[in-house]
């Protein structure tokens, strides 16, 4: 990055002009659909918040993030942000932007003990790696080594429960191992989603 460089980051869940990237991801096409639409409605007003990043005017990232009690993930904890994503696109990687989104987060939090979140290790896609949330200072305080029972059963992979302490005595988060094996209603792109075609209740199941 360097001086010539443009750098806006945009909360849509305030500015109306980008709030079809409400329902959607900030690529890919656009499906609105009724499980996001009921998430939104109920937590926005208890501070879930999401922003796109524009690097030199070129749209590449966004960050999805909620006190745990407004998360789609089953985490929960004192005065407790959880991270639901954290996104820049490939064209624009080696400019630090995903710390330039992170830090944002922070500096409109500045009350919060730590923030939280998953991630994945062994899953077949590169999203929310493990080794990148360790680069945000995070670590791993719980796992679980699940299967997708819908594809690639013969590929078990990790959750992990990720921290990150802001304040000296914060305490550690805790989630919800037996709701997570359901999976993620309210995200269309999450890798864990859970479509409503699936009829059964679980869309992951603990491996041994």
């Amino acid at each position: 990055m360097n001086n010539n460089d443009s750098i806006r980051i945009i909360d849509i869940t305030k500015n109306k002009s980008y709030s079809v990237y409400l329902q959607r991801c900030f690529v890919g096409p656009f499906r609105k659909y009724k499980k996001r639409e009921e998430y939104l409605a109920k937590t926005i007003p208890q501070g879930f918040r999401k922003k796109l990043l524009f690097f030199n005017e070129d749209r590449v990232g966004t960050i999805e993030y909620a006190p745990s009690n407004a998360s789609y993930y089953p985490i929960t904890g004192e005065n407790l942000l959880v991270l639901n994503c954290i996104w820049i696109l490939q064209r624009a990687s080696g400019h630090n932007l995903g710390k330039v989104l992170f830090k944002d987060m922070l500096k409109n939090n500045p009350n919060i003990s730590g923030v939280a979140t998953i991630a994945l290790e062994d899953h077949w896609t590169g999203w929310f790696l493990k080794e990148h949330l360790e680069k945000f200072g995070f670590s791993s305080i719980d796992s679980i080594r699940v299967i997708d029972k819908r594809k690639h059963q013969d590929k078990p992979f990790f959750i992990h429960l990720m921290w990150l302490p802001l304040k000296i005595k914060a305490r550690k988060p805790s989630w919800d191992k037996a709701k997570l094996l359901e999976g993620i209603t309210y995200c269309l792109y999450h890798p864990l989603y859970h479509p409503i075609s699936y009829a059964e209740k679980n869309l992951l199941k603990e491996a041994r």
